[in-house]
Order: C-alpha cells, then structure tokens, then sequence
C-alpha cells in the first residue's frame, strides 16, 4: 500500500482546513464525475483523477438526503467541501476523501471516501454523517477526526476529539486504532480561574513613635 499522495490541484472553498488536496465544482446529477488522468510521479504509486465532489455528492445515494439538501454555495459558486486524494484501497486509482462542512460555523457535517473503478466511476466506502467531523489520509490509513461536545460546550471548545484510525481490508474499511482526547478547560475559566496578578503594594513609610509620657510631670 503506498503512502499519501499530494498533488498542486487547489480550489476555492468556504472554509480551510485537513491534509491533502481540495476541489469544487458546480452541482450536478450525475454520480460519475469528469476526469483528467494525471501521471505519478513515481511507478508505485496511483495517479490522481480530478473529480467533480459536488457532482458526486449529489448523485450518491448513500449520502444523507440532509447532508445533499444542505450542499449549497457558501457565497457565489463556492462550496463548503475539501476533498483530499491519496492511496488507501490500493486500487489503480488514488482514492478520493471528501469533508462537507456548514456555511455558518465551518462545522464537518459529513466525511465520505470514494474508490475509483476501472469504468471511471466512483464507488462510496465510507461514510460518516456525525457533527463535527472531519477525515484525512495518513500514511495510506484513514484518519477520522470527530470533537465531543459536552451539555454546555461553546462551539469553538469541545471537551475533547475521537481519532479513529481505519485500514483497508477485505474490500472494506475497518477500525485500526482509537485514541480519545479530553481538553483542558482551565484556560477558559470553565474548570477553574486562573490566579490574578496582584498590584505590587509599596512600602510605607515608618511611622515615628511619640516621645514616651513622662507619668511625673504635671
């Protein structure tokens, strides 16, 4: 299985973010999307086929009807998706991952990995539809990203993160390793405020005694 493939193939998204490569493309109908074969860099391994992610996602079936009735233009023909290609299937053909996020908040709504068959088409292997999700390629192994909200969490501070690790095998993807993250909440005052720093005092000045009362005087 050969390792992650990176190519210069960028496009305009609403939001940033992952490792690999990202495109967008109008929307369309049709599952199968309009490819260029490009050459690999090396004899191991696959060439990268630039495809059409919106296209795809809107003739897949087994993306949620929410997730394709929510798949809309960001601000002008921008799409809130990133889609990264690499090896991971080890078929003839780099694999392609696909992150939809919200327009709103830049929130992974969904994660989906295509496999490209000898026809030109694209099969779906995996799929995710969970809040705050977010895949990437590692090393020719699926890397799932998802955050974990507690009750009372903002946005912008989850608890912690589940990153599971999934490796092909047996016409499937399977789970290889799980790692669970739990956040620091000191930071943000939640679990505890951080010490204030005090303003220095200046010393005062000595204060002189009163000559002492001679009791014998009148």
């Amino acid at each position: 299985m050969a390792g992650l493939v990176a190519f210069g193939l960028f496009g305009v998204g609403c939001s940033t973010g992952g490792t690999g490569t990202r495109d967008e493309g109008p929307a369309g109908s049709q599952p199968v999307a309009q490819i260029t074969p490009q050459a690999s860099p090396s004899g191991t391994t696959p060439p990268v086929r630039r495809v059409d992610a919106v296209r795809l996602l809107k003739g897949d079936p087994k993306v949620g009807e929410q997730v394709r009735d929510g798949l809309k233009p960001c601000a002008g023909k921008a799409y809130p998706i990133d889609t990264s290609y690499g090896s991971m299937t080890g078929g003839r053909t780099a694999d392609v991952v696909v992150n939809v996020m919200s327009c709103a908040d830049s929130v992974g709504v969904g994660t989906y990995v295509y496999r490209a068959d000898d026809d030109g088409s694209y099969e779906n292997v995996f799929t995710a539809e969970v809040p705050a999700v977010y895949g990437t390629i590692d090393r020719g192994d699926l890397v799932v990203t998802t955050q974990v909200y507690g009750s009372k969490d903002p946005l912008a501070y989850p608890s912690g993160s589940e990153v599971v690790t999934y490796r092909w095998a047996s016409d499937r993807f399977t789970e290889h390793d799980r790692v669970h993250n739990d956040f620091s909440r000191a930071v943000e005052g939640t679990d505890g405020d951080l010490p204030v720093q005090s303003e220095p005092v200046e010393p005062m000045e000595p204060v002189p005694s009163e000559a002492p009362v001679d009791q014998g005087r009148n």
